[in-house]
Order: structure tokens, then sequence, then C-alpha cells
């Protein structure tokens, strides 16, 4: 069974960085697409970041150029760097795995139990 654990969050003021990390186990995690979405209160829960097994990423809009996504296959771990955090990059971001579909739009299967990240003065 796979297991996704998730951590590295906590309080950070504007402008500021947290990297998440998130650990597998239970599976061959080189062969699966890895994300991290997040949800918001009040708000739908939505993709951040993905990364293939080939290591092709792609990012929300709202994070390009601030959040970086990537993987250590070695230590069956993804990490997701971000910076210059924003107030609106408040929510509890999960960590997931999965495939992609023949359109190749993430799929994501499992999920982390998530982890609280806050950004505020």
């Amino acid at each position: 069974q796979v297991q996704l654990v998730e951590s590295g969050g906590g309080l950070v003021q504007p402008g500021g960085s947290l990297r998440l990390s998130c650990a597998a186990s239970g599976t061959i995690f080189s062969i699966y697409t890895m994300g991290w979405h997040r949800q918001a209160p009040g708000k739908q829960r939505e993709l951040v970041a993905a990364i293939t097994s080939g290591g092709s990423t792609n990012y929300a809009d709202s994070v390009k150029g601030r959040f970086t996504i990537s993987r250590d296959n070695a230590k069956d771990t993804v990490y997701l760097q971000m910076n210059s955090l924003k107030p609106e990059d408040t929510a509890v971001y999960y960590c997931n795995a999965g495939g992609t579909d023949s359109s190749r739009k993430y799929r994501p299967t499992v999920w982390g139990q998530g982890t609280q990240v806050t950004v505020s003065s």
C-alpha cells in the first residue's frame, strides 16, 4: 500500500520561504507522477505543481516563478520549494501520486494527510 507523508509546513512571513517534503513508501516511487495540491478555507482544492517520472514539470499560473517542484528517486521523496510567499498561499498542502490520462492531464490516486502553510505577518 502506497503511503505519502508530508513535512515542512508552518508559519512564515510574507516574502519568506518554506520547503515541503513528501516521503513515499510501499511503492516503486520512480514510476509515478508526483504532485502538490492545496486547499484554502472556503476554496476548492487546486493543483499547485506536478512532476513526471521523467522530470517534466508544470505549475499553476499563480505560483510560476516562485515555487519549484523536484524529486529525488533515490530517497523516494518529492519536494516543493516555495519562495516569495504571499498571504494567498495560505492553505493545507497535499502531496499526491498518480499518473496521466490520455490527454496528459495529471490524475492523482494517492494522497498524503496534508500539511498547513500559513503566510502571515
